[in-house]
């Protein structure tokens, strides 16, 4: 595998260069717009092209040296992608809501995790059958609730290396608490966000659902070359693998299958 490639007239097919209306715009903004159509401000793409490629480059780095990435995105359009795209890398996400101390207060939050497990080995095993069904309900509801809010991050035993974030506006709180620890964060900056604290910003639409699906599948494809750079350094083989790396294939608009042509 190598690091994803992509062009500026894919970015522009999935609409990342489409900012906010006029009037919902961050002044901050003004270096990475390009202009204004019908009320509209358009991004400057020709700066989003290597800062996103930047971007895709320190997540390939950080998983590259054994790191963990966490995707963030809990906006309705984002949520199935981000956990889809986190999943298909074998990364870690939050796509409902991010919970106040998520990072800064990890110790709280790590027990949250182990009642999740515990609750998970109850219901699995069959060790709650003596309970009555309101007290089995209530319990069930725990799980479902706590599954939401931590079911993408349980497995990732410790803080992450690197934050991927949909919608600086919407997360602000994960932007701070990264800020406060130190760890980097790559983020998708629409026309009304502030670009402040971000450590590689990308300029570009954070609510289209093409959009989002081009960062995502860009991220996610620049960690696996990330563990493949990894594994290949520490003498590992990834086609002894017992599951195979899944790769994207970018389909090809207006290619048609030819069937072999059978002898007579």
């Amino acid at each position: 595998m190598a690091l994803p490639t992509f062009t500026l007239r894919q970015l522009v097919e999935a609409g990342v260069h489409f900012g906010h209306n006029t009037r919902r715009w961050n002044p901050k903004m003004a270096s990475y717009l390009f202009g204004v159509r019908n009320g509209i401000h358009i991004i400057d793409l020709q700066q989003s092209v290597p800062m996103l490629h930047r971007a895709m480059q320190a997540v390939r780095d950080v998983t590259a040296a054994g790191g963990r990435v966490l995707f963030v995105g809990t906006k309705r359009q984002a949520s199935d992608i981000v956990a889809d795209s986190a999943r298909r890398c074998g990364q870690y996400f939050v796509n409902h809501r991010w919970l106040g101390g998520m990072l800064t207060n990890w110790k709280t939050i790590s027990q949250s995790i182990r009642r999740l497990r515990e609750l998970d080995e109850q219901l699995s095993s069959g060790a709650l059958s003596g309970l009555t069904k309101k007290e089995q309900l209530n319990l069930t509801r725990e799980r479902d609730k706590l599954e939401r809010a931590l079911g993408g991050i349980k497995e990732m035993g410790g803080l992450p290396d690197i934050l991927f974030i949909i919608d600086t506006n919407k997360e602000a709180l994960a932007v701070q608490e990264a800020n406060k620890l130190g760890i980097p964060v790559v983020a998708v900056i629409d026309s009304n966000s502030d670009p402040q604290g971000i450590s590689f910003p990308i300029p570009g639409n954070d609510d289209a659902i093409r959009a989002i699906q081009t960062y995502c599948d860009l991220m996610s494809g620049s960690v696996l070359d990330g563990i493949q750079a990894e594994i290949s350094r520490s003498g590992g083989d990834l086609g002894a693998n017992a599951q195979a790396p899944v790769e994207a294939i970018p389909e090809i608009e207006g290619a048609e299958t030819e069937e072999a042509a059978q002898p007579a």
